[in-house]
């Protein structure tokens, strides 16, 4: 079969070569990929992993060989699906707890713009409670996550903010529920009940002046690269404000993976969440696309289909 495999000391940090299939643990299915997804966060990854390996996270595709210990859905079956690495190939392994069954509804490419970021987006959204009536900021607002946050928070009848980087990216999010769009965060008015935070730095400086009184600031992402300096005495009338972390894949308490994907899958199918899919390409498409990943040319999330 052929995969993406990782080149870090090479120009160009990735390659396409034909590698050996994947061998699957008892408890992982084998998926033919039919599309995948790029994510900001494997672009730095590819720096720190070692030459040969394989990446790839967003799948979605049709399960070819079921789990040896009887886990999961059967052969033939559609999926979308998040692995650990992978992904960018014809077939991947990946543990039934990580998939759910896709419905005839959702094409492939719109399932695997849900994975990493619908996910994220849902979980984070839940450190806020019932949403309903609440103030909500969210940074970062036209990325992956952030146009799925918009979507979720608005469906809970919440009052959206969203920050975008330049006005061009503010594109299509009134569209999918912002109630206000802006280009920085200082330009933001009033409290907020939850905060939604990915670019770290100044901006996190601003947020906690802006979390209401037993608000949430939830930090999903430190985009610019910047230590956050702030002074105690300043969070003086933010009484029994949260400051709460979240990076990358969390089991929670309450919910697994599987039941998280099957969410979103199936609000889709309903018409009641899009996915953002900004590109839609082949796969032979994925080299030239990291450079404008990297520099925000692309609205919401880059889809890629294998052949």
């Amino acid at each position: 079969m052929f995969a993406f495999v990782n080149t870090p000391r090479n120009e160009i940090p990735i390659e396409l070569r034909e590698v050996a299939e994947p061998q699957a643990a008892d408890h992982e299915a084998i998926v033919e990929v039919q599309a995948f997804s790029l994510n900001r966060g494997e672009l730095a990854l590819l720096a720190m992993r070692p030459e040969g390996w394989r990446p790839g996270q967003d799948i979605a595709g049709i399960v070819v060989k079921r789990a040896a210990d009887g886990s999961g859905p059967d052969a033939g079956t559609r999926v979308v699906g998040l692995a650990e690495q992978g992904g960018w190939g014809q077939h991947a392994a990946l543990p039934t707890d990580r998939l759910a069954v896709l419905p005839e509804r959702v094409s492939f490419a719109q399932a695997a713009a849900l994975p990493m970021a619908g996910h994220t987006a849902l979980r984070i959204l839940r450190f806020g409670d019932v949403l309903l009536g609440k103030r909500i900021l969210i940074t970062g607002a036209a990325g992956g996550v952030g146009r799925f946050a918009v979507q979720l928070a608005a469906r809970e009848g919440a009052e959206v903010t969203g920050v975008v980087g330049r006005p061009e990216r503010a594109e299509g999010l009134r569209e999918l529920g912002a109630s206000e769009v802006i280009t920085q965060i200082e330009q933001a008015q009033g409290l907020f009940d939850v905060i939604l935070e990915s670019a770290g730095g100044a901006s996190l400086t601003k947020a906690l002046h802006l979390v209401a009184p037993h608000g949430t600031i939830v930090v999903f992402g430190n985009s610019s690269g910047e230590d956050t300096p702030f002074n105690l005495y300043h969070l003086f009338g933010h009484e029994g404000m949260r400051l709460q972390t979240f990076f990358s894949y969390n089991p929670g308490t309450t919910t697994t993976l599987s039941a998280d994907l099957t969410s979103l899958v199936t609000l889709v199918a309903a018409g009641k969440l899009t996915a953002p899919i900004g590109l839609e390409t082949s796969w032979h498409e994925l080299i030239p696309t990291l450079t404008d990943l990297q520099d925000r040319q692309i609205q919401g999330k880059a889809v890629f289909h294998v052949s």
